[in-house]
């Protein structure tokens, strides 16, 4: 099955005095045609040399930023474990219960 990832951007926090964003609260949402997973996170920013106007911000930027700060590998990590979620899900491994009912 084919998953999609979706990557949002919930809240952020910024210096109200030069609208430097310096942390993103994020959710990713995986899905395919019958489950669903999702994981939220906040990840901090280092000041830029060059501030992006606050009013000029968009949510693509912001997602790129969060994925830059985590690194393509853990960005991949949180993926694969999503979709391990999602395998679990379709073909699971594990069940609870007692046989006599």
């Amino acid at each position: 099955m084919t998953t999609a990832f979706t990557w949002t951007i919930g809240n952020l926090e910024r210096e109200t005095a030069d609208g430097f964003v310096f942390t993103a609260h994020y959710t990713i949402s995986a899905k395919n045609a019958a489950y669903s997973a999702g994981a939220y996170g906040s990840i901090g920013f280092e000041r830029p040399e060059d501030l992006v106007p606050y009013s000029e911000i968009t949510e693509e930027m912001v997602i790129q930023w969060v994925k830059d700060a985590l690194t393509e590998e853990k960005v991949e990590q949180i993926e694969q474990a999503l979709q391990g979620q999602l395998d679990e899900q379709a073909a699971p491994t594990k069940a609870a219960g007692v046989p006599w009912a």
